[in-house]
């Protein structure tokens, strides 16, 4: 039951995003990134396990550095809608430099910040 709740509330943030965006898109690319999943998963993360700090500590730093290749990603769909490419290849461009950042992202973590 828990998991429905958890993506109830997920599908209500993605449609109220497409609302606003489809009248506002900057506002609802505004909204769309803002940390509302971080902190709902945060919050579950603590609930469920709130004696592990040092769990909590993990994710925030993986979140605060993940921030990293969503950013590239986000540079890079820019860029291909301005060069008026179709929405399946900004996607297949955006994805592969996000998925490469992430793998880089995880190296990094594993073999500097020994994060598990």
């Amino acid at each position: 039951m828990q998991l429905i709740i958890k993506a109830a509330i997920s599908g209500c943030i993605i449609a109220l995003c497409l609302v606003i965006g489809k009248k506002w898109p900057s506002l609802g690319g505004l909204i769309a990134v803002m940390p509302l999943t971080g902190v709902f998963v945060m919050v579950w993360l603590y609930v469920g396990q709130s004696t592990d700090n040092q769990k909590m500590v993990r994710y925030c730093q993986g979140a605060l550095w993940g921030i990293i290749p969503s950013v590239l990603f986000f540079i890079t769909a820019y860029c291909c809608f301005r060069k008026t490419l179709p929405l399946w290849l900004v996607l297949i461009i955006s994805f592969s430099v996000w998925i490469v950042a992430a793998f880089v992202h995880q190296y990094i973590f594993h073999t500097y910040l020994g994060s598990k």
